[in-house]
């Protein structure tokens, strides 16, 4: 029976495990360690071969960097601290309310965070520009335009991870703190927050991530004047071509991140135990609406204002050339001209974008499976289960590291043989790949931790091998979070511009690459372009993640 049992959670099969994690282990190793390490390489090992770390120096005695760094730093915090305020009481509105619509609400609240990071670039750009709704603002170019847009995009990480356990709290402690007398505040001080708290820490801990991590928002919105570490790489790399400061730069940043993961992981974990703590309810009735919730209700509307807002203005845009009412933008989307200078339509860079993603996504969902099967076992011993914990941190790895910093590691070390594929169009949907394994991990792993291991020991009883277990049991579980990753990969292969920057061919470009082209070009019709290939992009997106929406799986609950 022991051995069964050992042989159902995984502890009695170690050649399974390692059978599943031999094919990812090597993926990772060649397509992100040998990269990053010849990006590195480049910048701190000398001709002669000798390790020369006086880079660190140099780079931190400029002037600029230490501007960078601290714009990073404060923009972040800024964002993170507006957007736990902002949405808290949205959270509160659309998960804790009766309110009518609110499932539509939810959705809306959810846009923002799977549009690509280039359109809501080109977003804030249209609502602000000269010519926009809000041009006579005078933010076009300014800081606040960047952290207006780090808001816009992060706010569905505290109203859907804070709302999903608030949702589900069990409410009679507030109830009975209430009957007893204590005051509303009262009562969210002393029973509420003390049960959110952790969830409301490890969401706030995610949001300083994405902050601090943006690449595209900052690069159409900030351009050379403000910069953040990411859009530094990118410069040092590409337009100065200045390898060993970016290196240095690509060390910091993967230090302080693999920093925030670890953090956001014991977040995670304190959160996950309090809600078990608090007992929550499986069916959870929401509260009628009240005058008690006014403000709430009030910063609720604001916030979808604002989130409403950058969208109505691009819809409006694309639609608009010369202050006439047109489709003109969306019929220059099939042609090549002098003024815009394109190698190849909008329509084929669509085109091209969706079979990349397609590529992408399967390979990821793929690699992101058999990881995910191997990190969810329960192996009876201690160092059994602390070698998972270190497998698991080892493929959160990507997220890290730059994905600018990977793209140019791939051209600088994957240009030889037996790995020569400088040229092949599979570096692109490997690099997505790559992007995106960590957010599968994170959707198919819970999932599968979910699941009770009396149900595997049923099935090794019954005389079931390791690999039947796997089909019988876990596979037909992770079904439906199967499917919402492959939807997820899908939606950040189509967004992808970091690494896909440096990677796509000329003539073979991804759209993002294209919007970010047309926006860096002169001219209203270049800009009209950008903004109709920007609403073809997140109709696109916004249908993939329609489509896990429908599956009931929160997209941001992987983080």
């Amino acid at each position: 029976m022991a051995s069964m049992r050992q042989r159902a959670t995984g502890g009695g099969g170690p050649w399974v495990l390692a059978a599943a994690a031999a094919l990812p282990l090597a993926f990772l190793a060649v397509f992100f360690v040998l990269p990053v390490a010849g990006m590195l390489t480049r910048g701190f090992v000398t001709e002669s071969g000798g390790v020369d770390f006086g880079g660190f120096a140099d780079v931190f005695g400029r002037a600029r960097t230490g501007r960078v760094l601290w714009f990073t730093l404060w923009t972040s915090a800024v964002a993170t601290v507006v957007t736990t305020a902002v949405g808290l009481p949205v959270a509160y509105v659309l998960y804790r309310l009766a309110l009518p619509g609110r499932r539509v609400l939810r959705a809306v609240v959810a846009i923002p965070f799977v549009m690509p990071t280039v359109v809501v670039g080109v977003m804030f750009r249209s609502l602000l520009a000269s010519g926009g709704p809000l041009g006579w603002l005078g933010l076009d170019g300014h800081w606040a335009a960047i952290l207006a847009a780090f808001v816009f995009f992060n706010l569905a990480v505290v109203t859907r991870t804070v709302g999903a356990t608030w949702e589900h709290l069990d409410r009679r402690a507030e109830d009975a703190a209430a009957t007893l007398g204590a005051s509303p505040w009262t009562v969210w001080r002393t029973v509420t927050w003390p049960a959110l708290a952790p969830t409301v820490l490890s969401a706030a801990s995610v949001v300083f991530l994405f902050c601090s991590t943006a690449f595209g928002v900052v690069l159409t919105l900030g351009g050379l004047r403000y910069g953040t570490v990411e859009t530094e790489i990118y410069l040092l790399t590409t337009t100065l071509l200045d390898l060993r400061a970016a290196a240095v730069l690509s060390v910091v940043q993967f230090g302080a991140v693999a920093a925030m993961l670890a953090v956001t992981a014991y977040l995670q974990q304190r959160a996950e135990a309090t809600q078990s703590r608090s007992g929550a309810t499986a069916s959870p009735q929401p509260r009628k609406v009240t005058r008690a919730a006014a403000a709430p209700l009030a910063v609720a509307a604001l916030a979808l204002a604002f989130l409403l807002g950058p969208i109505v203005s691009l819809v409006v845009g694309s639609l608009r050339r010369d202050g006439e009412w047109t489709l003109a933008n969306y019929t220059a989307l099939g042609e090549v001209t002098r003024a815009n200078a394109l190698t190849t339509t909008v329509w084929n860079a669509l085109a091209m974008s969706a079979r990349v993603a397609i590529v992408a996504a399967l390979l990821a969902v793929a690699l992101g499976l058999l990881v995910s099967v191997v990190v969810s076992r329960r192996p009876p011993s201690v160092r059994g289960r602390a070698t998972l914990s270190v497998l698991d941190a080892v493929f959160m790895l990507p997220l890290g590291i730059s994905a600018v910093t990977v793209g140019f590691g791939f051209l600088i070390t994957l240009d030889r043989p037996p790995l020569d594929l400088r040229s092949s169009v599979a570096l692109v949907p490997i690099a997505q790949a790559m992007v995106a394994l960590p957010l599968v991990v994170r959707t198919i792993a819970p999932a599968l931790r979910a699941i009770d291991d009396r149900q595997r020991q049923a099935a090794a009883t019954l005389g079931a091998t390791p690999w039947q277990v796997l089909r019988v049991v876990d596979l037909a579980v992770v079904r439906r979070p199967l499917l919402a990753a492959i939807g997820f990969a899908l939606a950040v292969s189509l967004g992808e511009f970091g690494a896909t920057s440096f990677l796509s061919r000329p003539d073979r470009p991804t759209l993002p690459v294209v919007i970010y082209q047309l926006v860096g070009r002169p001219g209203a019709e270049n800009f009209g372009m950008a903004l109709a290939a920007s609403v073809v992009l997140s109709v696109l997106t916004g249908a993939v993640m329609a489509g896990v929406e429908r599956l009931r799986v929160d997209s941001v609950g992987a983080f």
